[in-house]
């Protein structure tokens, strides 16, 4: 068995994952609320998988509903050492064609009504997000969807916005003005959050369509975007088999390991423990009750 537990973050149109061995259903419990779904775990590879469907099985939960923070708690809880989000875009550029994945690099946050932090009053840290990725894991993710067939970019930026709604075209074409490439609802708080969690991140974004900007495809579809959601999900599948099979043995330790160990500003003796034990779960080293005493 491989040193790493891949937590794998199914969005729309990815709902669970085939081929695992050892499958076992967990339904863990987080401070911080219920999270979308039970979570999936078993082998692929050599490699352990803990899966969790972002939207819920069914697709029930909308992205401004989505508690961002009870999945990264329990993914964290679960094990896992690393995280990779699989999500489905809009492209903002015209050489990023349905059906292409690109390995985003960077984040532009539009969304506004979602809590975007585990720390709060009693607690304060500050977490680096100047390169919200992994580069490391975002090289592998992106070298096992190229053997999974799919045309993959590397690096781009992912504009969140709030949703469910898709942009008007004022907003689509500021959004290419800014220099975006594709656009989603669900990437943010996440990739904050899982910074906070010390988890290494690496977002794959499956492009559905173009958005509005498009003259010829003014207008998102539902039906299209669908059909196309349903072929990308199937490489995605492949994506996964190929990535923890490149893996290697031994997992490499990654400074984000230890990221809270700069970020935590208040001082220990004034930490309100309540929310203190909310944490453990997110960094048991630090939290816990024998790192507190």
């Amino acid at each position: 068995m491989k040193d790493w537990v891949i937590g794998v973050m199914g969005g729309s149109g990815l709902y669970d994952l085939d081929g695992l061995s050892d499958r076992e259903t967990l339904r863990l419990e987080s401070p911080w609320g219920a999270p979308s779904d039970d979570l999936v775990t078993g082998t692929l590879e050599g490699v352990r998988l803990v899966f969790l469907p972002r939207h819920g099985q069914g697709h029930r939960i909308p992205p401004s509903a989505i508690n961002a923070r009870a999945n990264i708690d329990v993914l964290k809880r679960a094990g896992c050492t690393d995280l990779v989000s699989v999500s489905a875009v809009g492209s903002l550029r015209e050489d990023l064609p349905p059906g292409t994945f690109v390995v985003v690099d960077q984040f532009i946050d539009r969304t506004v009504a979602r809590p975007a932090s585990f720390f709060g009053p009693g607690l304060v840290a500050h977490v680096s997000m100047a390169d919200p990725v992994c580069p490391s894991l975002s090289s592998a993710a992106a070298t096992a969807a190229r053997a999974a067939g799919a045309v993959t970019v590397e690096g781009g930026v992912y504009v969140a916005i709030e949703g469910p709604q898709f942009s008007t075209r004022a907003e689509s074409e500021l959004y290419r003005a800014w220099g975006c490439s594709v656009i989603g609802m669900t990437a943010m708080p996440e990739a904050r959050l899982a910074r906070e969690a010390e988890l290494p991140y690496a977002s794959v974004c499956m492009v559905t369509d173009y958005d509005c900007w498009r003259a010829d495809t003014a207008h998102v579809e539902v039906a299209g975007v669908l059909a196309t959601m349903k072929a990308n999900a199937e490489t995605a599948r492949r994506m996964l088999t190929e990535l923890a099979r490149g893996l290697p043995q031994a997992r490499p330790a990654s400074p984000i390991d230890t990221g809270l160990d700069q970020a935590i500003v208040t001082d220990p003796s004034t930490w309100d423990p309540v929310l203190a034990g909310k944490l453990a779960g997110i960094c048991p080293r630090r939290f816990s009750p024998g790192a507190l005493g």
